[in-house]
């Protein structure tokens, strides 16, 4: 399917006008905005919550697992950065697969990582729910759940606008929040100020049990943990069809990654495990909470907790974003019912997102009937859909690479370092992050998630060749690839 086809077929359902992308969309999202959306998506519960069970398992050398994952996560987000700038779309990485692997591909991966934002939304109003107890505990945690639902609804269905304001003020109190934290931290280290300032040094990084404590198997193991942490970079590229200035933001964007892994994850966990030796930390508590209150800063339960509930609502906010621009993709390419494909006068896919709140409201009855399991209910696919995104980005990049090599497409004006090189590299690492997921008996049940799913799709899919004998018959090697001049 040629860029053109796509675009005749994505504006079936939303006219373009003055300020809209090809595809309809309003290109109301900044520079400003972009960046921090990027930012805010490396920034998530998975961090302030997941890194306490992660440092418990692997001590120190958790530090090194971040930044090893941190290296593959920029390798796959400038693959993805090459094939923005190739043709930016708000269909993406389904539309890429689409592409260069052929209707089915795109078609799985569409509804796949519609599917991570679904069960994501779940699990962050249950999270944001059990956050708000911290301060009501008098509030049944479905009611909390259902007004955290509602509003954000309504944020998503106004227009990109107020999802782009929303969501920079989001990012904007995690970013503050962990230079602050750092900031604090450093002043312990160096000027040794409160009850912890007596036993915080650098050598509690090495000093109680080596960097590899645990051994080196069992740092190994917390990678699918990590890797579930830095869920959402790839949320930028959602962004696409709706930036104002795509050629100049998403590179900015996705170059700016490295620092942010470096600051906010491999920085934070350093001076956290400087500060506090890393036997004190356990799985089920926030390392930033527990490090605030060694410290003593006054109210450091509350303040984080503020923080970690931003989090939880910026990822749903996302969710819902997400969900809805996956959907109209899909109902484009005719694998998904039409009515998704619509835009409101607001230029946002209401039917798309209100279908996917009301599924996303299946959380709210978990935390009405199982209030106390419904977050571990709602987690276990998120992961490996995850993964299974990622290899479509890094496997559309191979053949996109390949594609230009032969002369078939033009060369994108923001190709990968390293090119189809280290898009195999990172492909190699998610493939045996895949295999710890199966070796861990706790984490597999993901897998077997994602096999049900798998079954499910494939039924959809010949539903759908059934229902139009059109739908696969255009293969990658059978047709001309599309050419980057429809940017």
């Amino acid at each position: 399917m040629t860029s053109e086809q796509v675009a005749n077929r994505t504006a079936e359902a939303g006219t373009a006008g003055p300020g809209a992308s090809e595809e309809g969309y309003e290109r109301g999202l900044g520079s400003r905005q972009v960046q921090m959306i990027a930012i805010g998506g490396a920034i998530g519960v998975g961090l302030f919550m997941g890194a306490g069970a992660n440092i418990a398992k692997a001590g120190p050398s958790i530090i090194l697992m971040y930044a090893l994952a941190g290296v593959v996560i920029f390798f796959i987000m400038r693959a993805l950065g090459e094939l923005l700038l190739y043709r930016p779309v708000s269909g993406s990485f389904a539309e890429y697969a689409r592409e260069f692997l052929g209707p089915f591909f795109g078609y799985v991966t569409g509804w796949t990582y519609w599917l991570m934002w679904v069960v994501t939304g779940m699990a962050e109003l249950t999270a944001a729910a059990i956050y708000i107890h911290f301060w009501f505990p008098e509030i049944p945690q479905w009611i909390s759940a259902l007004v955290f639902l509602v509003v954000l609804f309504g944020v998503n269905l106004i227009s990109v606008k107020i999802f782009g304001e929303v969501e920079f003020w989001f990012s904007m109190v995690k970013v503050t929040a962990i230079i602050g934290m750092i900031v604090i931290g450093l002043g312990v280290l160096t000027l040794g100020f409160s009850e912890a300032g007596d036993t915080a040094s650098t050598s509690n990084l090495w000093a109680h049990g080596g960097i590899f404590p645990e051994g080196i198997g069992s740092s190994l193991m917390t990678l699918q943990g990590v890797m579930f942490a830095y869920l959402a970079v790839e949320l930028v590229g959602v962004t696409a069809g709706e930036s104002e200035n795509p050629e100049k933001t998403l590179p900015k964007a996705i170059n700016t990654l490295p620092w942010r892994i470096i600051v906010f994850y491999v920085g934070a966990l350093t001076v956290i495990l400087a500060v506090v030796k890393w036997t004190e930390f356990s799985e089920g508590q926030s390392p930033f909470v527990h490090a605030f209150s060694e410290i003593g800063i006054p109210l450091a339960g509350g303040i984080v907790n503020f923080v970690v509930l931003t989090a939880a609502l910026s990822s749903c906010n996302s969710g819902m974003y997400s969900t809805g621009r996956m959907l109209r993709d899909l109902a484009a390419n005719s694998e998904a019912p039409k009515a998704f494909g619509k835009l409101n006068s607001r230029k946002t896919p209401a039917v798309g997102i209100t279908v996917s709140v009301v599924l996303m409201g299946i959380g709210v009855v978990l935390n009405y009937v199982v209030p106390e399991k419904a977050f571990a209910y709602v987690t276990s696919v998120a992961t490996a859909a995850g993964i299974w995104t990622w290899m479509m980005i890094l496997v559309s990049h191979i053949l996109y690479r390949r594609a230009v090599k032969a002369g078939r497409l033009e060369a994108s004006s923001f190709p990968a370092p390293g090119g189809a090189t280290f898009s195999w590299v990172a492909l190699a690492f998610l493939i045996f992050v895949t295999g710890m997921i199966a070796y861990d008996k706790d984490a597999r049940v993901s897998l077997y998630v994602g096999a049900g799913w798998a079954i499910a799709l494939a039924v959809g899919w010949q539903l759908l060749k059934a229902r139009d004998k059109n739908l696969a018959v255009s293969q990658p090697e059978d047709r001309p690839l599309a050419s980057n001049t429809s940017k």
